[in-house]
């Protein structure tokens, strides 16, 4: 026999559409969202139809989109600004309350918060089980200090949302994103149908050179809307056997970390969580290492060594 049922399994698909000169266009955008409908296989559908295992897409910021939205609004962006992608409690009183945290500590760390922005979407083409989970979806626009450099920004907004999500105890919060370099689309629905629930990827004005995307299929955790991958710095298959022990000797190691970069680094603390998926908690690590200064190669290659 060629079929062995010991050797079946399954997994994600993802892939990665780029422009090698660096020029954004929405024809990536257009084409990243063409090449993850055509794996919608990858994934599960659920019994309504409609609901996927999750899917979406990580962007370069889309600069000249996002000061088209704010101009709109009568914000100004400063030259280094960033976007965050943010997942609210649908209760008012919650999302008031979680929004209220998110201004506090970002303002903490002598971040202006512009404004907030309630993403575009349509409901109409999730199924009734995402419809049910559904969080409210909103961006929030933040300017950093004149003569701050991205990079030192990228790591200010690292250690001002981890301080945000420990304050925060609504189950509904979610930072998909919160970059001054890139933004992420992603949620319950199918691949076909993201940019008709996100209205703004079907904006002809949002435009990038890069788009990471990828189409889940839950085999260790139930499909959640924080769940959906791309996560902030990486899309990732999972299935990691190993992911018990790496999380506990992640947590045994937290008092190790220490960079002049960041000095206050154990506010951060626990750096990787337990609870999402093992690709969240590796996205976790990823993310640990490059705000550490530790540059992409060498962080891949200690997380997932060569054979």
């Amino acid at each position: 026999m060629l079929y062995d049922a010991s050797l079946e399994k399954d997994n994600c698909g993802f892939g990665l559409i780029a422009h090698i000169e660096g020029e954004p266009s929405h024809k990536v955008v257009r084409t990243a969202i063409h090449a993850l409908a055509r794996m919608q296989h990858r994934g599960a559908i659920l019994a309504d139809g409609k609901t996927g295992d999750g899917c979406g897409l990580l962007l370069q910021k889309p600069d000249r989109f996002f000061r088209m939205v704010a101009e709109e609004r009568g914000w100004r962006l400063a030259k280094n600004y960033a976007v965050g992608m943010i997942f609210l409690s649908q209760d008012e009183s919650e999302a008031l309350a979680s929004r209220r945290i998110v201004e506090e500590e970002l303002q903490n760390e002598t971040l202006s918060v512009i404004g907030w922005r309630e993403v575009p979407i349509n409901e109409d083409v999730l199924g009734e089980i995402a419809l049910s989970s559904m969080p409210r979806i909103e961006q929030i626009f933040v300017n950093a200090p004149a003569g701050w450099r991205p990079r030192d920004m990228e790591r200010r907004l690292f250690v001002a949302r981890r301080r945000i999500e420990k304050r925060i105890e609504d189950k509904d919060f979610y930072v998909c994103s919160l970059s001054n370099l890139v933004t992420i689309y992603k949620g319950l629905c199918m691949p076909a149908d993201l940019p008709r629930f996100y209205l703004d990827l079907a904006d002809l004005r949002l435009e990038s050179a890069i788009c990471l995307f990828h189409q889940r299929f839950s085999t260790n955790t139930v499909p959640r809307w924080p769940l959906a991958q791309p996560f902030r710095y990486l899309a990732h298959n999972g299935e990691i056997n190993t992911i018990t022990g790496n999380r506990q000797w992640a947590r045994a190691r937290t008092y190790k970390f220490k960079t002049p970069l960041i000095p206050d680094l154990q506010d951060a603390a626990p750096f990787v969580n337990e609870t999402g998926s093992d690709s969240s908690s590796l996205d976790n690590m990823l993310e640990l290492l490059l705000s550490g200064g530790m540059d992409i190669v060498r962080s891949m290659r200690l997380l997932v060594p060569p054979a």
